[in-house]
């Protein structure tokens, strides 16, 4: 296999703006609180390795538990997420996913029942920004791990 192009070389500039974005909604306190696991979640359904392994690394430096990480692909089977985690999940799954007829009406209920109508926005432009990354990284084959001396990711202690 070939390696692909590196992406922040060939556009330096939106790399870094997508990166300032990014940034400014780890002040937010609804990302602060839902954001590994709406990361997590993205990945796995968008198959994006590279992002995958780094937003896993990420939880487990921010002291998520192990088997909540495990149990993020099936999450509606475990007992181990909250009402507000379960709207997260399934709002990041919807907006990943983009049924043909949008979000179902039982899924944006579910939000609107756990969340301020502001805590929506921004969970959305979270959902927007990991699917954003999962694309960039997902095309260009982007090998899970490569920047965890970068990222500071080595300290997860999952190697």
């Amino acid at each position: 296999m070939s390696q692909r192009l590196n992406y922040f070389q060939g556009s330096a500039e939106l790399s870094k703006k997508y990166m300032d974005f990014s940034a400014a909604m780890k002040k937010v306190p609804i990302i602060e609180e839902f954001g590994d696991l709406i990361d997590i979640r993205a990945s796995q359904i968008n198959g994006c390795g590279f992002c995958l392994d780094m937003h896993v690394k990420q939880a487990k430096l921010h002291g998520e538990r192990e088997l909540r990480l495990h149990h993020i692909a099936v999450w509606r089977e475990s007992p181990l997420f909250s009402a507000r985690e379960r709207a997260a999940l399934a709002w990041t799954e919807a907006l990943t996913t983009l049924p043909a007829h949008g979000v179902p009406n039982d899924v944006y209920e579910q939000a609107r029942e756990q969340f301020t109508e502001a805590e929506i926005s921004d969970l959305t432009f979270r959902v927007v920004a990991i699917n954003g990354w999962n694309r960039l990284n997902v095309a260009f084959r982007t090998v899970p791990g490569s920047a965890d001396a970068a990222f500071g990711l080595d300290k997860a202690g999952l190697n």
